[in-house]
């Protein structure tokens, strides 16, 4: 580490420690109803965000959901995310959480978006949702899970 770095941000310890609550309270729940806790969990995360991140938040739920139900919602370093077998597939990050002028809806490796000229994005900026955002998620997610 170099002497002008100071380790990690308080917003990354932050998520770290977002990350572990999620991962001790995964474990204590057991086999029950896990899935409906995570959804009920993104869920209320969600409620708790400020426009206009709500509102592209909740959009993006729909959208996932409606394009590959085979994936869990479920929290993730605090952010709501989509797993197939426990393995994050996609995700969003609030960009007012975040402290940055835009939120991220990006995917993990699980996802299937290689592309024959090795090159892919995984990863795009989100401000607002036009019609055309929203398809191009819709085809993304659904390639995701192909």
């Amino acid at each position: 580490m170099s002497s002008t770095s100071k380790g990690f941000s308080e917003r990354e310890r932050a998520a770290m420690k977002a990350r572990a609550a999620e991962l001790k309270k995964e474990a204590g729940r057991g086999r029950g109803n896990k899935a409906a806790a995570d959804e009920a969990a993104l869920l209320a995360k969600i409620g708790e965000m400020s426009e206009p991140d709500r509102a592209v938040a909740e959009r993006i739920h729909a959208i996932v959901t409606a394009n590959a139900p085979e994936l869990s919602p479920k929290l993730w370093y605090g952010q709501p995310a989509y797993a197939r077998k426990g393995k994050v597939v996609c995700f969003f990050r609030s960009g007012q959480v975040d402290k940055e002028r835009y939120s991220t809806f990006g995917f993990n490796p699980e996802a299937k978006l290689d592309d024959d000229s090795g090159l892919w994005a995984t990863s795009f900026a989100v401000a607002e949702l036009s019609d055309e955002a929203e398809e191009t998620i819709a085809a993304l997610v659904k390639k995701a899970v192909s």
